[in-house]
C-alpha cells in the first residue's frame, strides 16, 4: 500500500457560526513596495465592513515601510523586522490576527473586485461555517499581459484526488477558520515554498473540509515564489516531503519512483529546453555559443 485516504476521518467540523464573520487579511512581504499599494487599495474598497489587515515586511529597503505609515490609520497592525521567510512571517502575523476566518495574500496580487468579501462571508453565513477552509477561483496575470483564469473544482472526490497528488487549492484565494491553526497547528517553518500546502494537508483530512464558493476572489501576478524556474525543482521535492508527512503516501520522498520521474520532468521543462531555445536564439543571431578558429590559422 503506497498511500492513504486524504478523507482519513479527523476532528470534528468547527462550531456553526451564526454571525458575520470577521476576517483578516495577512500580507507578508519583503521589497513588495511595487504592488502593494494596489493590494492594500483593493482591501480597503471592500464593502464588507469586518475586515482587518494585518501586514509583516522583512526588513524592506525599498520604500514598502513608507507605504505603510502612510496607511497606517487602515491597518490593524504592522511591523517591519527580519523574517527567516514567508512561513515565519505568515506565523508571526497569527499572533495579532483577531478574525474568525483568515486569508493570506500576496503583496502584488489584489482582490477582484469590491464585494469579494461580502460574497464569501454570505457564503460562510449560509453554510453556518461548518467547512474549515473556503476557496474561490483567480485570475493569473501574465508578464506579457496575458490572463489566465483558474477555475476551480467542487471538494468532490475528483478534487480531493487532485489535491492529494500536489494540485494546491489557490490559497490567496482562500479564507482559512481561525481556530484550526490552534488545532492543526501553525505553517511548517522548514519549508521554503510548499509550507502553505502541507498546513492544508494537515487540515483537508475530513470529507467537509473545505467549500467552493463561485467567486472570482483574487487577481494573481504571475512569477511568484513557486512559479520561478529556478525554485520549481525545490518545489517539487517539498511537495512530496508533506505528502509523506501527512501520511498521503507512505514511501518517503527519496523511495518515491514518481519523484525521481517528475524531477526529470520539471528539469527537462524549465531548464534544459530554456537552455536549447537561448543557444538556438543566439545561433540565429550569429553569436557562436564559443570562440571560433583564429583568423589565418593554418
Amino acid at each position: 500500500m503506497t498511500s492513504a485516504s486524504i478523507d482519513a476521518p479527523g476532528s470534528a467540523p468547527p462550531a456553526p457560526l451564526t454571525r458575520a464573520p470577521r476576517i483578516s487579511v495577512v500580507i507578508a512581504t519583503l521589497n513588495g513596495a511595487a504592488g502593494l499599494q494596489r493590494a492594500l487599495d483593493s482591501i480597503a474598497e471592500q464593502t464588507y465592513p469586518d475586515v482587518e489587515v494585518v501586514v509583516m515586511d522583512g526588513g524592506s529597503r525599498d520604500g514598502t515601510v513608507d507605504i505603510l505609515r502612510r496607511n497606517a490609520s487602515h491597518l490593524g497592525y504592522w511591523e517591519s523586522s527580519p523574517d527567516s521567510g514567508i512561513f515565519n512571517a505568515w506565523n508571526k502575523a497569527l499572533d495579532h490576527v483577531t478574525g474568525d476566518f483568515v486569508c493570506f495574500l500576496g503583496a502584488d496580487d489584489w482582490y477582484a473586485a469590491p464585494d469579494v468579501m461580502a460574497r464569501m462571508a454570505d457564503a460562510i453565513v449560509e453554510d453556518g461555517a461548518q467547512h474549515r477552509v473556503y476557496y474561490g477561483h483567480m485570475d493569473k496575470y501574465q508578464q506579457d499581459g496575458g490572463v489566465y483564469h483558474v477555475r476551480e473544482r467542487r471538494w468532490g472526490r475528483t478534487r480531493r484526488r487532485r489535491f492529494r497528488r500536489g494540485v494546491m487549492v489557490p490559497h490567496p484565494a482562500a479564507l482559512h477558520d481561525r481556530t484550526a491553526f490552534d488545532e492543526f497547528g501553525r505553517f511548517d517553518e522548514s519549508f521554503r515554498i510548499a509550507g502553505d500546502y502541507e498546513f492544508l494537508l494537515r487540515v483537508l483530512k475530513q470529507g467537509r473540509a473545505a467549500q467552493l464558493v463561485d467567486v472570482v476572489v483574487v487577481n494573481m501576478t504571475a512569477g511568484g515564489m513557486s512559479q520561478q524556474p529556478r525554485n520549481r525543482l525545490t518545489t517539487v521535492r517539498e511537495v512530496y516531503r508533506a505528502r509523506y508527512k501527512q501520511g498521503v503516501t507512505t514511501r518517503p520522498a527519496w523511495r518515491s519512483p514518481g519523484l525521481y520521474r517528475t524531477l526529470a520532468q520539471t528539469w527537462v521543462k524549465y531548464r534544459l529546453r530554456p537552455a536549447i531555445r537561448a543557444a538556438g536564439a543566439r545561433l540565429n543571431d550569429g553569436i557562436a555559443p564559443g570562440p571560433g578558429p583564429r583568423q589565418g590559422a593554418a
